[in-house]
């Protein structure tokens, strides 16, 4: 297995699969009405809905950075703002799915060698820049580990209520 390959069944493993840290982007959804999307269980935290905005921001900058755009806050912002809705969840689910297709179609397009090609000019932490393709790709899915673990605590929470907080 190459590593763009490896990169490409973590990227399906951490969105959709078996991944061995516990649920998926997706799987920790399950459930989880506009409501509770919405509902912040614990103080001063983002909600699941903010969150899943802001994993479908990185993933489209990261997909677009592999297509040759400068490294940036993504376009939609970093945080950007969830909808209201049933309508508007339903979305939001679509674009997660969407944001993953994405993004692995950009990685799929790669060559090897371009895993070694710098991402930016100089190292900027904030945007992720002055690292290698690589580097980039490896830390696109540990947000998204990060943020699946995120959503997975709230979602718990929220079920287990009697109604959304």
């Amino acid at each position: 297995m190459t590593e763009r390959e490896r990169v490409l069944d973590m990227l399906a493993r951490v969105h959709s699969g078996d991944p061995w840290h516990g649920p998926s982007v997706m799987a920790s959804l399950d459930g989880i009405d506009a409501v509770r999307a919405s509902a912040r269980p614990l103080p001063e935290t983002h909600s699941i809905w903010e969150i899943a905005q802001h994993v479908i921001a990185w993933r489209r900058e990261v997909a677009a950075r592999l297509r040759g755009k400068p490294p940036s806050t993504p376009a939609s912002g970093d945080w950007p703002a969830p909808g209201t809705g049933g309508p508007a969840w339903a979305e939001t689910k679509a674009a997660l799915e969407a944001s993953h297709r994405e993004l692995v179609a950009a990685v799929a397009d790669l060559a090897d060698a371009a895993l070694e090609r710098p991402v930016g000019q100089s190292r900027d932490a904030a945007v992720g820049a002055g690292v290698s393709v690589a580097i980039m790709l490896h830390g696109i899915v540990q947000h998204d580990v990060y943020h699946a673990g995120q959503m997975s605590i709230l979602a718990k929470a929220l079920r287990s209520a009697p109604e959304a907080r």
